[in-house]
């Protein structure tokens, strides 16, 4: 299943390495819809509000949305001009734009989502602590758990925009929306949002600079 094919090329010469380069896209949910529970228990079973841990489930996944926008337009089309730039630029996101039909290669690997989770959480716990006085640390875990979780729907997004037909009207706008980015190379460098384009209407993205009246 995991194996290379037409449809999904070998990247590495390590056969594990370029074995564990695929993922299916049902091991993202397997892997964090867990972990988005327990961070969800441990402030209820600490006595924390409904209300109060809702909201900050909310906060979560629209600093998540950010996250997604900004990282697509910077980390994912930077090409660093150096000998190992291209090589970097074509692992991290160019893999995608060549081989868009590729299954196995949209989301990324648990190994390194779950890598970065510790890293951002540990972040957003120091910040929790440092703001404690004033500030019931307690916020962190819901609110990392509404940022898991935009991270999920971003990914299952990704594939289903990719690998489905949306019936729905915010479907085939989403679709639509991505392809532009994907296909139309007057938009490669605009249209970065996957599971929403707020962003890119607030940053000015979302469509091509009106041309000036003569």
């Amino acid at each position: 299943m995991l194996r290379a094919t037409p449809e999904s090329p070998r990247m590495f010469d390590s056969d594990l390495v370029d074995f564990f380069s695929r993922v299916p896209w049902f091991a993202v949910p397997i892997v964090f819809v867990p972990i988005i529970t327990a961070l969800l228990l441990w402030p209820a079973a600490s006595g924390v509000g409904t209300a109060a841990i809702v909201g900050q489930f909310v906060l979560g996944w629209v600093v998540w949305t950010l996250t997604e926008y900004w990282l697509h337009r910077t980390l994912f089309h930077w090409q660093p001009k150096t000998s190992w730039g291209p090589r970097f630029h074509f692992i991290l996101h160019g893999v995608h734009h060549q081989w868009f039909q590729d299954r196995l290669r949209l989301v990324m690997p648990p190994a390194a989502s779950l890598g970065l989770g510790v890293l951002f959480f540990g972040l957003y716990y120091a910040l929790a602590q440092a703001l404690a006085p004033t500030v019931d640390p307690s916020w962190v875990y819901a609110f990392f758990a509404g940022k898991v979780s935009g991270y999920v729907v971003y990914d299952l997004t990704h594939y289903y925009l990719h690998h489905a037909r949306p019936k729905t009207r915010v479907g085939k706008w989403l679709r639509a929306h991505h392809n532009k980015h994907h296909h139309n190379r007057a938009y490669k460098d605009l249209k970065f949002g996957v599971s929403t384009t707020v962003w890119d209407h607030v940053f000015g993205t979302y469509e091509l600079p009106a041309r000036p009246h003569r």
